[in-house]
C-alpha cells in the first residue's frame, strides 16, 4: 500500500507521495510513487502512482519511452490525461491475464496534474479501469493508495484558495497521521510544489528517515492536538 494525494489551489499544485512497498513486519521496499515530465517553459506534468507495482512501472515506463510523440506532445491536460488511461488499459490487457489466474491484484491508481502553456493547471485522478475525473474549485484534492487517516485534516484545512505554503504544511501533516495510524505508509516522502504559469519544477523536497523539519511539524501537530484537546469542555450528562 501506498499513499499519494495532491491539491489544485488557485496559485498552482502541490504534490506528494510516499515511497513504501510490501511492508511487512521483516519486508520493506522502496520506490518513488513521483514521476515527472518536463519541458522547461512549455510544460510539467507529474504522475503519481498507487497499486501493483510492476502495473505502475509498467505504465510510466511505456509513458517515457512513448513521450516525445506521447505526453510530451499532447495537445491539452486533458489529452495527456487520457493517454495515461490508454496506457494503462495497454499494459492490463498485455499482463492482466496471467496475473489474475494467479489471484494477484494488478489494479492501481494515478494522480495525474500540471500545466500546460496556454491553459491553466488542472488534476486528474485516473481510474484502474483508464477513465478519470478531475479535481475542481468544490474538489480541490485527490487522494490514491490509503487515504482514510490523512483526509481529515486536509477537509479542514485546503480550499481553493488556500496558498501553496499553507498545503504544502497540510499534505506533511496528512502523511504524519497517516503513518502513525497504518504501517504501509512511511519515509520517504517526494514533496513537489508547482507555481503557476512557471512551467518548469522550482520546489522539489524529499523527506527521508530522520529529516529534522518533518520530525519537527510531527511533534508540534501531536503538541497542539493535546492541548486543544484538552480545552474542550467535559461531557454533560444531564
Amino acid at each position: 500500500m501506498t499513499y499519494c494525494v495532491a491539491a489544485l489551489v488557485e496559485d498552482g499544485i502541490v504534490f506528494a507521495s510516499d515511497s513504501r512497498t510490501n511492508a511487512g513486519v521483516d519486508q520493506i521496499a522502496t520506490f518513488s510513487k513521483m514521476n515527472i515530465f518536463e519541458r522547461p517553459a512549455e510544460r510539467v506534468l507529474v504522475l503519481l502512482t498507487a497499486g501493483n507495482l510492476a502495473t505502475t512501472q509498467g505504465v510510466t515506463s511505456l509513458l517515457r519511452q512513448r513521450a516525445e510523440q506521447g505526453i510530451l506532445a499532447a495537445r491539452s491536460l486533458f489529452d495527456a490525461a487520457t493517454l495515461v488511461g490508454e496506457t494503462l488499459r495497454e499494459v492490463v490487457s498485455r499482463d492482466g491475464a496471467a496475473l489474475q489466474q494467479d489471484k494477484i491484484d494488478f489494479g492501481c491508481n494515478f494522480i495525474f496534474g500540471g500545466q500546460l502553456k496556454g491553459e491553466p493547471p488542472r488534476l486528474f485522478h485516473v481510474y484502474p479501469q483508464g477513465n478519470f475525473i478531475e479535481a475542481g474549485r468544490d474538489t480541490p484534492y485527490l487522494q490514491i493508495g490509503e487515504t482514510k487517516y490523512g483526509k481529515p485534516i486536509i477537509d479542514r484545512v485546503v480550499r481553493f484558495d488556500s496558498g501553496l505554503k499553507d498545503v504544502a504544511k497540510c499534505l506533511l501533516v496528512s502523511f504524519d497521521s497517516t503513518m502513525r495510524s497504518n504501517l504501509s505508509v512511511g519515509l520517504p516522502i517526494d514533496l513537489l510544489c508547482y507555481e503557476k504559469d512557471a512551467l518548469r519544477v522550482t520546489r522539489r523536497r524529499r523527506f527521508a528517515e530522520g529529516d529534522a523539519y518533518f520530525r519537527e511539524i510531527s511533534q508540534l501537530w501531536s503538541a497542539g492536538l493535546r492541548r486543544v484537546f484538552a480545552e474542550v469542555p467535559d461531557v454533560t450528562w444531564g
